[in-house]
This record gives structure tokens, sequence and C-alpha cells, in this order.
């Protein structure tokens, strides 16, 4: 029988697997929802910035994580980060900003809490100057060699490290209006501000993977580019603007012998033939409800190049439907995305959300455990 390490990276190495491996991405709420079902009681005082989940944060220490993933069967990508070692993130006027000057207030939905920015750093400046006077961050202020010791903590996972993503930045640092409408009205800034942004995550992730020791399996290289039909931006811009950017965080992923993640949010199909060209290794998620996607179709077309990860629905069928429901799309993805018995990690398509029952979510991992069984 495989590990939960070996299930997760021979699904996206396109070999043979004893089942589908899945992965969980769940906001804080859900998370101790599901630690209270299952009376998990560790992990309550030994929650770190430095580990948590490729979706977002831990809402306690991986301690917790992993026996919930032992419970479910979960196989899992635990997300790390070096420790930041520069100036004190400071909070003022109920605003936490991070190291790149974004700042993010708590806004309460009933169910819990989600961070939303409301300070762009850059969203007043008009200048290649102001671009080259900005205080950036420095790659310096990260503890690199803490990385072997924080995944030796993570058990036998599939490690995760690294995010680079420069459509996403550009608009963290000027906002979407004008991450949007500045390859229109001030190409020769913006190619600027890209190469800023990248030299950056270039530099930083070198010496996380050289830090490493070997033992990260992933990283990503990703963007948003996906809406609920089509892309945000027109594709020449990515062409021209981010592209060769993005390349160089793919290559320098590779020639660590670390595998490409790229998520990409809604309906990105436009962008995948791009994407598989320029050698990503996974795509998450499958959002196939926003478009119009035939999933046989894109296993057909591009299953011998990558993994795909994530795909059940959580617009609809997690938050409302029923556990049937749930059962029946876990099957009817496990049949075209994983046609093939392999290149495919089942998940949701986000975060599971405040608003997704427990029942929900154990049909989503105890479907796929018995439907392969069957299969078997």
């Amino acid at each position: 029988m495989m590990t939960f390490k070996e299930r997760i990276l021979a699904a996206v190495n396109l070999q043979p697997v004893d089942r589908i491996p899945a992965d969980m991405w769940a906001t804080p709420e859900v998370q101790e929802m599901l630690y209270e079902h299952f009376d998990i009681n560790v992990g309550k005082n030994t929650q770190t910035d430095s580990i948590g989940l490729l979706g977002g944060h831990l809402s306690r220490g991986v301690e917790a994580l992993i026996e919930l993933w032992d419970k479910l069967a979960i196989d899992g990508i635990i997300d790390i980060r070096p420790p930041y070692m520069g100036n004190k993130r400071i909070k003022k006027d109920g605003i936490q900003y991070t190291e790149w000057g974004f700042g993010y207030k708590e806004v309460g939905y009933g169910r819990g809490v989600y961070l939303e920015q409301v300070v762009f750093q850059l969203d007043g400046i008009t200048t290649i100057q102001e671009l080259e006077d900005f205080q950036w961050p420095n790659p310096d202020n990260y503890d690199y060699s803490a990385l072997p010791a924080i995944i030796d903590k993570c058990g036998e996972r599939a490690i995760s490290c690294g995010y680079h993503a420069l459509f996403t930045f550009h608009q963290y640092l000027r906002g979407l209006e004008l991450n949007l409408v500045d390859p229109m009205m001030d190409p020769d800034f913006t190619k600027v501000l890209i190469k800023k942004i990248s030299d950056i995550f270039i530099e930083y992730h070198r010496r996380c993977f050289e830090a490493a020791q070997g033992k990260i399996d992933f990283t990503q290289v990703t963007d948003d580019w996906g809406s609920q039909n089509g892309l945000l931006s027109d594709i020449s811009f990515f062409d021209e603007f981010y592209r060769s950017e993005m390349q160089r965080g793919i290559d320098l992923a590779h020639a660590h012998n670390i595998k490409v993640f790229h998520h990409n949010d809604g309906d990105c199909r436009p962008l995948i033939p791009r994407l598989v060209e320029m050698g990503i290794d996974v795509l998450n998620p499958i959002q196939w409800s926003c478009g119009n996607w035939d999933l046989a179709e894109l296993k057909e077309k591009y299953g011998q190049d990558i993994c795909f990860h994530s795909a059940v629905d959580n617009q609809h069928t997690l938050p409302f439907g029923t556990p049937e429901d749930v059962r029946k799309e876990v099957k009817m993805l496990t049949e075209t995305l994983g046609a093939d018995g392999t290149g495919f990690i089942l998940g949701p398509c986000h975060n599971l959300q405040s608003n997704t029952s427990a029942e929900n979510i154990l049909a989503l991992y105890g479907t796929r455990r018995n439907h392969l069984s069957q299969r078997a």
C-alpha cells in the first residue's frame, strides 16, 4: 500500500496509484468544525505562520491537521514557508499589514471572518521613478535555514513551498482596476512593475529551494486569471506582460526537481494550452461550473501532460447539495478526470466554506474510498 506522499507524487507523475489521492482546502471555521466532529483536541496552542494549507492558514498546529487527515484518509499537500525575520508586521487602526505593505481588515459574515484587503501600497503612483524609489520587500528578511526542521514537523505528507503569482501581486499592489488597465494605459510602467515583483520572487524561491535540501515536492507558480465565464483580462496581456516572468519561476522550480502547482480560479480554459506548453505539472482547480467545461475532453486533451487537482463544486454542490449529490459528483469526476486511474487529486474547488455541512465533507472523502474499492 502506498504512503500518502507516494500516492500524491505518483498521481502527479501520471503513474499508477492504488487509489485516487485526495487533498483538502478549508477555512479555519471548517477546520474547527471538523476537529470538533472528530473530537481532536491537539494543536490548540501551536499554530504558526510557517505551516498552512495550499489554500490558506491553519486554525491549529499541524499535528491537528495530520490527525484529521488520517481519520479522513486524506493524502494532502502541506504548505510551508520560512519565518519572517524583518521589521515587525504592524496592526494599525484595525488593519493588519504584511511585509509587502498590503493592508487587511477583518470582516465578519455571520459564520466567521475573512480578511479583506483595504490598502494597496502602490495604487497612488504613476511613474517608473516612484517604482524605483519604493521600499520593496527584502529576501534577506527570512530564516531559510529553518525550513528543514519545519518540513520534519509535517510527517510523511507532500510538501509545497513558495507562491510566485505575478498577476495577483500586481493586483495586491495596485488594486483590481489598475491591475486590469495598467497594461493598456502604461505598458512600460507595467513591465517594470512585473519585473520587480518577479525578481523578488525568484531570489526568495531560490533561497527556499536551496535551504530545504531536496525536501520540497511542489511550489506554486500560479495566478487567478479566470472569472465566472472566461478570463479577467485579454490573453494577449498574459503573453506580453506576464508569461516570460512566469516562465522564470517554472524553470527555477524544475531546475531544483520541484513540481509546479498552478492555481487558477474560474474559467481559465483559454490559458490551459499555454500553461501546458510552459511546463506546469498540476492544474488547480478544475472549476467546471464556471463556463461550459467538457471534462472528458479535458482529460483526453491534457491528461498525458498534467495532473488535475480538485474539482468538487463549492459554489453549489458542497454548500447547497445533499450528501447524495456530493457522492454522485465525486463518482462523475473520478470517471472523467481520473478515467485512467491516475492524474487526478480529489478535493473541493477551493476552501471548504462554513456553510458546507460535515455530512457533505464526509461524503466527499468517503465516496472516493468506497467507489475505488468497488472498481478494484
